[in-house]
């Protein structure tokens, strides 16, 4: 019986992390897929204040993929965002924009 517990808790202590959002993994999802558009991301998270990047990425993100299906400039990232992947991912990328905020103090470092 307590091996069952303890493998339940492991499990669900293991799957509870993998879930988490994490700014790195966002950063490291900015760099794939924004950076031949948007350069080193200073400028895009500088752009917005925190509030403005949370309300954008509710939704998986609906509001920044919006931004970029309704723009011809941003043609060339119409397929990320239309994509599961960009769904899966937008909560890292969330995080990222939230950290380096225009009203958070924070400056990514160079990758």
């Amino acid at each position: 019986m307590k091996k069952v517990v303890f493998s339940v808790l492991i499990t669900a202590l293991l799957t509870g992390a993998v879930g988490e959002a994490a700014v790195y993994k966002g950063q490291r999802e900015f760099h794939k897929q924004c950076k031949a558009c948007h350069d080193d991301g200073q400028d895009i998270a500088f752009t917005y204040k925190r509030r403005t990047w949370k309300k954008m990425m509710k939704d998986n993100g609906a509001g920044l993929a919006e931004l970029h299906l309704n723009s011809e400039k941003a043609k060339k990232s119409w397929k990320y965002f239309k994509s599961k992947k960009y769904q899966k991912n937008s909560k890292h990328l969330k995080d990222f924009m939230v950290e380096y905020a225009k009203d958070s103090g924070n400056v990514p470092a160079c990758n």
